[in-house]
C-alpha cells in the first residue's frame, strides 16, 4: 500500500463519527448570535489569523462559516467585495449589523451550510473559514473552498482533536476519542494535487479563567456534557491539585493554520 491507495476522506469520517461528532443545528448559533456583542471583536486570535493570511492579488474575499464577521469584517477595508456565508441567520444578521456599524458598504451575506450545494456560490480571490472546520465531511469541504476561491484558501482547524487538556480527561476517567485534525486536511490536499502551507496559532484552554471549582465544574459541563459525581471529585482534586493550572484551564491548545494557493496548481 502507498499514500495514494489510502482514502484520507474516509478515514476522517469513520473518526468523526466514532468521536461522536455532530453538526450543532442552526438555531444553536442564532442563540449564540443573539448574546454576541453587535461589535467587531479584536483577540489575539483574530490578529494572528490576519497577519497570516496573504492578501497580495485578491480583492474580493468570501467568509465560509462568518459568525459575526470578526475576521471578513476586518479585512473588508481591503476588499471590493466581502461575502459573509453562514448556515445560521442569526449570525448573519449580527454581521450586517457589525457591517453597519462599521460603515462598510462592500458586503453581502449567503445562508448556507457546508453540506449543501455550492454552484450558486460566486467565486472570490481569496476564501477563509476561520476556526469554522469542524465539518463531517472534510473531503468535500476542502473541494468546496479550493473552487470557490481563484487564488487562495486560508482556514484554521484545531491541532490535537481536542480543546479539553487530555491530563484532566485522564484524571477524570474519561476516555475521549480526539475529533479528526488538522493532520487530515494536508493529507487531503495532498491527494488533490496541492500544496499547503501550515502554521500554528496558540490558543488559552477552553477552561482558562475560572474564578473556583463550582465555576470550574460549570463550565467543564459546557464542554464535556454532564460530569457524574465520581468525575466532579476527580475533578476537585486535579483542581485543587495545582491552583495555577487549573486558572489557566490546564494546557493550552493549537490552531493550525493552513492556507494554499489555487491559481498555480492543477486540481
Amino acid at each position: 500500500m502507498t499514500i495514494t491507495d489510502i482514502d484520507f476522506g474516509q478515514l476522517y469520517r469513520n473518526q468523526m463519527t466514532q468521536a461522536g461528532g455532530k453538526e450543532k443545528p442552526p438555531s444553536a448559533w442564532d442563540a449564540k448570535a443573539a448574546k454576541t456583542p453587535k461589535t467587531s471583536i479584536d483577540s489575539p486570535y483574530s490578529q494572528a489569523f490576519i497577519d497570516r493570511t496573504d492578501l497580495s492579488g485578491c480583492d474580493s474575499l468570501l467568509d465560509m462559516g462568518c459568525g459575526t464577521g470578526t475576521i471578513g469584517l476586518a479585512l473588508a477595508p481591503q476588499m471590493k467585495q466581502v461575502t459573509g456565508v453562514d448556515y445560521s441567520a442569526g449570525m448573519l444578521r449580527a454581521f450586517q449589523e457589525n457591517a453597519h456599524a462599521l460603515n462598510l458598504s462592500n458586503t453581502r451575506t449567503i445562508q448556507r451550510a457546508w453540506e449543501d450545494n455550492w454552484d450558486d456560490i460566486p467565486q472570490c480571490d481569496l476564501v477563509i473559514a476561520s476556526r469554522s472546520t469542524a465539518v463531517m465531511d472534510m473531503a468535500d469541504a476542502l473541494q468546496k473552498l479550493d473552487r470557490t476561491a481563484r487564488k487562495r484558501v486560508c482556514l484554521t482547524n484545531l491541532a490535537g482533536g481536542s480543546f479539553i487538556d487530555r491530563g484532566m480527561l485522564q484524571a477524570m476517567g474519561r476516555d475521549v476519542l480526539p475529533k479528526p485534525d488538522y493532520i487530515f486536511i494536508l493529507n487531503i490536499l495532498y491527494q488533490m494535487g496541492r500544496h499547503p502551507r501550515l502554521d500554528y496559532i496558540e490558543a488559552k484552554g477552553r477552561l482558562a479563567g475560572t474564578a473556583n471549582i463550582d465555576d470550574f465544574v460549570t463550565k467543564a459541563e459546557l464542554s464535556l456534557g454532564p460530569l457524574t459525581t465520581q468525575e466532579k471529585e476527580r475533578l476537585s482534586d486535579w483542581y485543587h491539585s495545582d491552583l495555577e493550572r487549573a486558572h489557566r484551564g490546564g494546557e493550552g491548545f493549537r490552531w493550525a493554520f493552513i492556507s494554499w494557493d489555487t491559481s498555480q496548481h492543477p486540481r
